[in-house]
């Protein structure tokens, strides 16, 4: 079966499963998803898109506005998936949907009034991946890469977080990127925030930056962080710590395994490296795909990992962070977001060597 056929077939097991007659998806990842990367946003910013969809056995409808049909239709190409596209003037308050489904039961991607709130079951469908769907996100990997090697690559003391920022938004722009999170802190921020929105602050001695990069609909998570001077002693050991933790996630995401495993083994390093309560100041991260995290881990959740799913893990304690995109297979993982020539650390995790990107130094 083609990737399109897959999805709809795993729809309609859903229905069943959950005894309803249709689905909505509304959301912009669920829309990307179900289309096989097509974007239904108009502002970025948006968690619901222009256009939503409608699958019930023996039917796929597309329901959206007479502005956006047009493209929807001509340069989507959604008709030649198979989708029956309903438009209504942009100034009309009436609702194609409740048309279409008035009198069954319906499951929603979201809370909406008078469907059934199934999201947590479309994230989870979000997060195994077709064959398809890894070789796109591997691409979309290799360009968060690139972009943010360009932009560590022309760090300088003296530039604001804001402009590094903006420097990350146009590395990423330029390849097709959406850089859908953008976070920046220098210095002192770096120990005070783990979510730092980049400000007017001057970078001095070290900053890092933190990337969510969008392509066809599949978020990829990379962080990476540089030093100028000697780094000290402190931070050096905060990042070899982390270096580790991170490796106990990765070496323990395999499809034999559920998360609760995952994030109790990561636990028990943080602990073992000395930091027992860092993970609790921030998420450690999940299965990513069309959300950032499609979940988020957390202690006794007992999903498990599937082959072909991504991750997200991103450890860190103050003053230290490691987070890359992964793909894992039947056999082992690959980092999806590794860039070229950056410094790694190997470290020992389980009596094997895990590669993890080490703080870059400037000397």
């Amino acid at each position: 079966m083609s990737e399109f056929e897959i999805k709809q077939e795993r729809m309609l097991a859903l229905l069943e499963q959950r005894g309803l007659d249709a689905l909505i998806l509304q959301r912009v990842s669920s829309y990307a998803w179900a289309t096989c990367g097509r974007p239904s946003y108009i502002n970025t910013a948006v968690s619901d898109g222009v256009a939503s969809l409608l699958v019930a056995p023996g039917k796929k409808a597309l329901f959206t506005n007479n502005i956006e049909s047009p493209r929807l239709e001509q340069e989507d190409r959604l008709a030649e998936q198979g989708w029956e596209i309903y438009s209504k003037p942009w100034y009309e308050a009436s609702d194609l949907m409740a048309q279409h489904t008035r009198g069954l039961k319906v499951g929603a991607d979201a809370p909406l009034a008078g469907c059934s709130d199934i999201s947590s079951d479309i994230a989870r469908l979000r997060s195994h991946l077709t064959p398809e769907e890894g070789d796109r996100f591997r691409s979309l990997g290799q360009l968060c890469g690139r972009a943010m090697q360009q932009v560590m690559d022309g760090i300088r003391p003296g530039q604001t977080e804001q402009e590094i920022g903006a420097r990350l938004a146009l590395e990423c722009e330029q390849r097709g990127v959406q850089a859908i999170a953008i976070m920046v802190a220098c210095d002192e921020r770096i120990f005070a925030f783990r979510h730092p929105l980049p400000t007017e602050k001057k970078l001095e001695r070290y900053a890092m930056v933190i990337l969510c990069g969008r392509k066809w609909g599949l978020v990829a998570s990379v962080t990476r962080l540089v030093h100028f001077g000697q780094l000290p002693a402190e931070v050096r050991r905060k990042a070899e710590a982390v270096a580790r933790i991170d490796a106990a996630f990765i070496a323990n995401t395999h499809p034999d395994q559920t998360l609760a495993t995952v994030f109790e083994k990561a636990c028990q390093a943080y602990a073992a490296e000395g930091y027992p309560l860092e993970w609790q100041r921030h998420h450690q991260g999940g299965p990513a795909g069309y959300e950032p995290r499609e979940l988020v881990a957390v202690p006794g959740l007992a999903e498990p990992v599937v082959s072909g799913q991504a991750y997200a893990w991103n450890p860190s304690i103050s003053g230290a962070k490691s987070e890359d995109t992964i793909l894992v297979g039947d056999e082992g993982y690959e980092t999806l977001t590794a860039i070229d020539g950056w410094p790694l650390l190997e470290v020992e995790y389980g009596r094997r060597l895990y590669q993890r990107p080490a703080i870059l130094e400037i000397l």
